[in-house]
């Protein structure tokens, strides 16, 4: 089977600040739940909130830098670099630096509301 996306689909994004989140394949825009594919922009300041998904996530950074919290480090992720962060484990993106990030993440199984457990 192919099949092809011709337009991501917008999807809404937690946190400070206005992310955009173009989606290619996932729960939204081609209605799969075994992986999510989006393409994220987020601006300078941009902050979501602390999370315990039941999701792997892998990220990519394409343009700008990224901090990952864990409950136990930080990560600063810049540019050509790439992070795994595991399912059950508390985490927590933000783009604090200037001119913000641009980047991908894959969800391993797809990104859903239901499944990352944001916290309160």
């Amino acid at each position: 089977m192919v099949k092809i996306i011709k337009s991501p689909a917008l999807v809404d994004a937690a946190g400070t600040g206005k992310k955009i989140i173009k989606e290619f394949f996932g729960r939204v825009s081609s209605n799969s739940s075994e992986v999510s594919i989006a393409q994220m922009n987020s601006p300078e300041g941009w902050t979501e909130p602390g999370q315990c998904p039941y999701f792997d996530e892998y990220t990519i950074v394409l343009k700008g830098s990224l901090l990952i919290k864990t409950k136990t480090e930080e990560f600063i992720v810049t540019e050509g670099m790439g992070i795994l962060t595991s399912k059950n484990e508390w985490v927590q993106y933000s783009s604090p630096f200037k001119g913000g990030a641009e980047y991908v993440a894959i969800c391993l199984p797809a990104f859903s509301p239901d499944i990352v457990h944001r916290d309160n």
